[in-house]
Order: structure tokens, then C-alpha cells, then sequence
């Protein structure tokens, strides 16, 4: 089965106090969700509590660096929503 066309998955990333994040907010790093050191437009996050993240690697969302699902196409109606969720389709 070949991965042609599939939609690059977002990354959840587990964030605790004492890390310290560079996290893309433009769409050209070439390690995303990541923001290479030289790059002035990245967002630097230094979380104060421990939280789970959802990360955008595919450069297609509009809240950068945080995933809003723009890697799938949208679901007409409420069954193929249902469905998606259920079987993950």
C-alpha cells in the first residue's frame, strides 16, 4: 500500500515546565513542528505547567504551530464526520 497523498499527521508533544520550546510559525522550517535557531519569526515557549500539545507538520494551518486540521479535506455532514471519528477515516 503505498503512503501517496496521505496527510502528514500532526505530532503531540508532551511539554513540561523547564523546556524550553522554538516552534515554527511560518511553514518553511524544514523540521516541523520545529524552528531552527537563525529563524526570527518562531514562537518561544517556555510552558509553565504540564500539557499536551498538538503540532502541525504539514504547514497547511492557519494557527501555526498548532494543528486546526487542515491536513484533511472537511467532512460534509454530520454521518461522515461521525464516521471519520468512529473508523478513523
Amino acid at each position: 500500500m503505498s503512503d501517496e497523498g496521505a496527510p502528514t499527521l500532526p505530532e503531540v508533544r508532551r511539554v513540561r515546565p523547564g523546556d524550553c520550546l522554538s516552534l515554527c510559525r511560518c511553514g518553511r522550517s524544514s523540521t516541523l513542528p520545529d524552528c531552527p535557531a537563525e529563524c526570527l519569526s518562531g514562537l518561544s515557549l517556555q510552558p509553565v505547567r504540564e500539557q499536551w500539545l498538538l503540532l502541525c507538520r504539514c504547514a497547511g494551518s492557519t494557527r501555526l504551530p498548532y494543528c486546526d486540521g487542515s491536513h484533511v479535506a472537511a467532512a460534509g455532514s454530520f454521518g461522515a464526520k461521525w464516521r471519520r471519528f468512529w473508523r478513523g477515516r
